[in-house]
């Protein structure tokens, strides 16, 4: 939202797109901007543009291996022919000498909200950025993704993150947070095609999956008392 802290905003997206270089689970993908947000884009930007490869901390590594890597440049070449803007290019990296799969944080600026970077999970260093005319477009576009792991709102307003949360289709949500992970014993699980199993795999969630309830229903004489129940 465009009342978001921008300092913690920025620095927890690229934190969250570029971690583990992309492939994992709760590595953000999508950046839904309500309003024009320029500043905040380029603190992303900016930002995302000082990391470089390597082991260490603050550093990224390779992806995991060939197949990733084409499956991932491919997205970004398909979002550049559709007519997005590459506003940081990682592929470079590609070139870097001493082996390994590289390509370093990339930036698209989508003009659709369909592009296929924007609604598939490419499991790379890449973030999709969409502008939104207002927070309605923004939670439909949210709603509208086949998958529902987790959905984050940056807001200094407590009125804005109860709407968004009250409305996200995700399963795990944070304000604030860029990696909205729940702290136990709360379950960790996502929804619809981000959904593990039929249950979550950590905290009582977990649970269910070992667990076969029965359910007992019992009356010794009369009640004294009469109520609807009765």
């Amino acid at each position: 939202m465009p009342d978001c802290n921008l300092d913690m905003c920025a620095q927890d997206i690229v934190n969250s797109f570029t971690g583990c270089s992309g492939q994992r689970c709760m590595a953000a993908s999508v950046l839904l901007l309500v309003g024009k947000q320029d500043k905040l884009l380029q603190a992303v930007i900016d930002r995302a543009s000082k990391l470089v490869p390597g082991s260490r901390d603050r550093e990224i590594g390779p992806v995991i291996d060939q197949e990733s890597l084409d499956r991932i440049t491919r997205y970004i070449a398909e979002a550049e022919k559709n007519g997005s803007k590459v506003l940081l290019d990682g592929r470079s990296w590609s070139k870097r000498e001493g082996g390994g799969w590289w390509i370093g944080p990339t930036i698209l600026h989508h003009a659709s909200p369909n592009d296929a970077a924007m609604r598939d999970e490419i499991f790379g260093p890449v973030l999709s950025v969409f502008e939104c005319k207002d927070q309605n477009e923004a939670v439909k576009i949210e709603n509208s993704t086949p998958y529902g792991n987790a959905a984050c709102i940056y807001t200094e307003s407590g009125y804005w993150a109860e709407w968004f949360t009250k409305r996200f289709g995700a399963g795990m949500l944070g304000v604030n947070i860029g990696v909205p992970v729940p702290r136990e014993p709360f379950s960790f699980g996502g929804k619809k095609a981000s959904k593990f199993g039929d249950h979550d795999i950590t905290g009582d969630g977990a649970l269910e999956l070992f667990t076969q309830r029965r359910k007992i229903t019992t009356k010794w004489a009369p009640p004294l008392e009469q109520s609807w129940m009765s």
